[in-house]
């Protein structure tokens, strides 16, 4: 094998790294909303219930980002657009903590959300592309990394908070992260698209990708949910200050990101519907110790429950989908435009039913969110199975 050859295999393993790179970035500006409320909601004022709209804005721009980009992907350079969005984010963590008004706060969420929508839609096409059929570890990996970004935030904030009593610093080191990154991206060459004309003009499965949309709309809203309000609840309830809340909604981010290596070993093993039974059961035994013991304890064991049973959900749904469909970015696009509603609609539920009848009723929304993502899977198991079209190869 020569130099040349080398090099190109080596390729798309390159690429996956800065995938991973940018998930975790992704990682880290989701999970750094839920414990830096309380600070954002001082710095411009703001009741509990009006600063709970940056889930419902940031979520808006995710959603519309999601939209835009899947149509992006199947036209345009991927690893620059990825490049862009990975400045986009910079400049929206520099804004985030010194605004003292509440709008041009909801402007950077949103900027923020658009930016992610992309880069989530980006790295679950790119990567599916990139691997082809051998992608199921891959992508478990990718979101495996998500948990890892999603597990730091909540640290350092608490660091930075003993440090500085302020979250400046949080969102300026994402940024500082964004720059590499960026430039990595952009100098990458691009990968082939894995998606035919023939592909192409086959006919657009409405039904199957409804279900999955839905599928991710109550999933990513359950996992958001409950991590971005978990600190609130906790300090709501008396049963920790803002410094150990933090480290509650690490531990579930350390559970979500154990899951997600777990889920990399798993996913060879068991069929993805197999691993869904199993997590949905997990998440309802885990959501039921909570509400059940309304203790300190119950609450780390419930806490560390759901982030362990969550975890593989999201990557298994693009695992079960591409068993059932060809998986295209406008499609991709589209099963996160559901994780966009998902995480504006139940973030803002949550807070509404903060307000109105107290932290306890937050479980049993998330027990809602668990029993449609049961009914949902099994009518879309229950669909039968079409051939997929024949597959570009990925040399």
């Amino acid at each position: 094998m020569n130099t040349t050859q080398t090099k190109a295999s080596a390729l798309p393993y390159i690429a996956t790294a800065a995938y991973y790179l940018s998930f975790i970035v992704l990682g880290l500006t989701t999970a750094a909303s839920g414990p830096s409320l309380l600070k954002l909601a001082e710095h411009t004022t703001s009741s509990l219930d009006r600063i709970s709209l940056i889930f419902v804005i940031g979520s808006l721009g995710y959603l519309v980002g999601s939209l835009f980009s899947g149509f992006a992907y199947d036209h345009l350079s991927g690893h620059k657009l990825m490049a862009f969005t990975m400045l986009v984010v910079g400049i929206a963590c520099i804004l985030i903590p010194i605004t003292q008004s509440l709008e041009i706060l909801l402007f950077a969420m949103f900027l923020n959300g658009f930016a992610s929508g992309i880069i989530d839609v980006g790295g679950n096409t790119l990567l599916m592309w990139v691997h082809g059929e051998k992608a199921g570890p891959f992508l478990n990996g990718l979101h495996f990394f998500f948990g890892v970004g999603s597990m730091i935030a909540p640290i350092l904030l608490a660091q930075v908070l003993l440090q500085t009593d302020d979250i400046h610093w949080l969102y300026w080191i994402f940024t500082i992260i964004c720059l590499p990154i960026m430039v990595w991206l952009w100098i990458l060459p691009e990968p082939k698209h894995a998606v035919t004309e023939k592909q192409k003009s086959a006919s657009f499965p409405v039904t199957p990708v409804i279900l999955v949309v839905i599928l991710f709309l109550l999933y990513v809203g359950l996992e958001l949910g409950f991590g971005n309000w978990i600190a609130t609840y906790a300090v709501t309830l008396g049963l920790g200050t803002s410094i150990t809340a933090a480290y509650l909604t690490s531990a579930f981010w350390g559970a979500f990101t154990f899951g997600r290596l777990l889920g990399v070993w798993v996913s060879t093993r068991l069929r993805p519907q197999t691993i869904l039974f199993i997590d949905i059961f997990g998440c309802v035994i885990s959501a039921v110790i909570i509400m059940i013991g309304r203790g300190n304890t119950e609450l780390w064991i419930g806490t560390i429950g759901l982030g362990l049973s969550m975890a593989s959900m999201f990557p298994t749904f693009i695992l079960l989908a591409g068993e059932r469909m060809q998986i295209t970015g406008m499609i991709t696009g589209l099963f996160l435009v559901g994780s966009g509603a998902g995480s504006m609609l139940m973030p803002w539920l949550i807070g509404q039913i903060f307000v109105r009848t107290g932290p306890e009723a937050m479980i049993t929304v998330l027990l809602v969110a668990l029993a449609g993502i049961l009914l949902f899977l099994l009518i879309f198991l229950a669909r039968k199975m079409e051939p997929l079209p024949d597959a570009v190869s990925a040399d």
